[in-house]
């Protein structure tokens, strides 16, 4: 039965992971036909932030919402600590506190790696470097 189960988990993350590189390759393609930079250069700066490419405003959304989800990691970190910390021996207390900071700690990892990744990805298409 854990098969199937991990069968399934694999093949979602596979189908996802699909998707998110057919978005990715489609980027220029989608970049080229909703922002031209010669279009108005002055409205779209003022707009968008001073991205120029549709490529380089999603890189700047992403990068904004990973470091959003990173503080979020470091707060459930020190909640987990000071949970642990006014646990007072109580077993079940503690073992809750080091589930909190070891999913917080996972969480941050995926966090960091997802923003290597998509910069690296993304940054490559932009030619800016992070």
């Amino acid at each position: 039965m854990k098969t199937k189960s991990l069968i399934k988990q694999a093949l979602f993350v596979f189908v996802l992971m699909v998707g998110a590189l057919s978005i990715v390759s489609f980027l220029p393609v989608a970049s080229a036909a909703l922002i031209n930079p010669g279009d108005n250069p002055a409205v779209i700066a003022e707009q968008t932030g001073g991205e120029s490419s549709l490529r380089s405003l999603v890189l700047t959304m992403v990068n904004y919402f990973l470091t959003f989800l990173g503080i979020i990691a470091v707060i459930m970190v020190i909640y987990g600590g000071v949970t642990y910390v006014l646990s007072a021996g109580n077993d079940e207390a503690t073992g809750n506190a080091k589930k909190i900071i070891q999913y917080a700690l996972v969480g941050l990892i995926i966090v960091l790696l997802s923003f290597a990744i998509v910069n690296t990805i993304l940054g490559a298409g932009t030619g800016t470097e992070t």
